[in-house]
């Protein structure tokens, strides 16, 4: 049984999972809903070219073929429902939960708060604390408000000042009802989804742009913490990094100096930027990737719905490297797969967790672990096919089911933490 080998997870370690406000609230208006609209028909078009190799493929075509698939319109209305969805984490028995404020909410129009929505998150919040669950926020989870996205959002240096300002303005509402703040999640994944690859809006395609987006948002990083330590040492600020561990697949020079040029591009240039102004290390953890001299070849006896590789075990090396490295707590603040049969999500739930442990082990300090994600949501660019979801969601009535694995692993989480 996992937590019975290796070191024992601490009484205070966090066990819990994790959402973002534009994938599961619904009825958001920002730059994410405009740009579905206007491409909805063409990715619909699209998926039998980009997607039909996938060994899912037959199950999730005719929804991949639906442009409707790509409007996330009212999604699982986590906005209204929010307190059914806490009442899941309690009935796993966890005790933390990551979520986003979304910025265009609070900030409509430039310079003008709606008091109500600020208001709403409080109430959040609350809700969460009442069952005692630790609330871990994050400020920016790709969405933003459109007037921000047409003043060329973080592809300006000059833009930063106005999340800035919102950041300021959300800690200044919250006080210390919150401790942890993830400033930025994922600065490379935005930056090549939206300025490289095309598949995030804007879908534009310039390697200057790419790069000065990821610079700006690290920038934006460091003005965001240090406003919120200014106002108190309370917070424990980070940003959530993906990681991906990156290896050589044979002992050839070739695929050892590839591996880690391509590791220092994915990860170091970017954590050198920020670590000084994280109280510790999120990390985003979704699979590992294997190098052949200059390529990347993985093995593909096990994918996700999403044809990922499945690696789980891998997370090992990618937290000691980390740690041994940066030398910060490291909180796993994303973690899981697409599985709509929920055929596959024990075993990586287990296969992690082991994996942690043996990281714990070789000293390296972990203080908590979030799966991604609570409930099924809109994986933006793919739309509402993935199922990622511990609970399943009909998103034709709302109704929320706590899937097998998630109902094995509340078991487990009340086993470790002796309740």
């Amino acid at each position: 049984m996992v937590g019975e080998v290796g070191p024992k997870f601490s009484k205070k370690f966090l066990w819990g999972a994790a959402t973002a406000a534009h994938q599961v609230e619904g009825g958001n208006h920002n730059q994410w809903t405009v740009w579905e609209l206007e491409n909805a028909k063409v990715r619909a078009t699209q998926a039998e070219y980009h997607i039909n190799d996938y060994a899912s493929w037959d199950r999730i075509k005719k929804q991949a073929k639906n442009p409707n698939n790509y409007v996330s319109g009212i999604l699982a209305n986590h906005y209204e429902r929010y307190e059914e969805d806490f009442d899941l984490l309690q009935k796993m028995h966890m005790n933390a939960y990551r979520f986003s404020i979304e910025w265009s909410r609070i900030e409509p129009e430039c310079g003008v708060w709606n008091q109500e929505e600020i208001e709403h998150y409080k109430r959040y919040i609350d809700a969460l604390k009442q069952r005692g669950i630790e609330p871990i926020v994050t400020l920016f989870h790709f969405s933003l408000p459109v007037w921000f996205a047409e003043r060329g959002g973080f592809e300006r240096r000059s833009n930063v000042k106005y999340f800035t300002r919102f950041a300021k303005k959300i800690v200044s509402e919250l006080g210390l009802s919150v401790k942890y703040i993830i400033t930025i999640n994922e600065i490379e994944v935005y930056a090549v989804q939206s300025y490289w690859f095309q598949d995030w809006p804007p879908a534009v395609h310039s390697p200057y742009t790419f790069w000065r987006v990821i610079n700006n948002l690290t920038y934006a990083h460091r003005q965001v913490a240090k406003s919120i330590h200014k106002v108190s040492r309370h917070y424990k600020v980070s940003i959530a990094k993906n990681s991906t561990y990156i290896y050589p697949g044979d002992n050839a020079w070739s695929s050892r100096a590839s591996a880690a040029v391509m590791q220092y591009i994915a990860d170091d240039y970017i954590v050198k930027k920020v670590i000084k102004h994280c109280d510790f290390l999120g990390v985003n953890y979704y699979q590992s990737q294997r190098v052949y001299g200059h390529r990347i070849h993985n093995p593909e006896d096990i994918v996700s719905d999403l044809d990922w590789p499945m690696t789980p075990g891998d997370i090992q090396y990618t937290v000691e490297r980390l740690y041994r490295k940066y030398k910060k707590p490291i909180i796993i603040t994303e973690n899981g797969l697409a599985d709509e049969r929920d055929a596959k999500r024990q075993w990586w739930i287990t296969q992690t967790l082991i994996g942690l442990q043996a990281a714990m082990k070789n000293g390296v300090k972990i203080d908590g672990y979030l799966h991604w994600s609570l409930i099924d949501n809109t994986e933006w660019s793919y739309g509402k096919w993935p199922r990622f979801g511990l609970a399943s969601v009909n998103y034709a009535t709302g109704e929320r089911t706590l899937r097998p694995s998630a109902l094995w692993f509340g078991r487990v989480i009340k086993k470790i933490r002796g309740i």
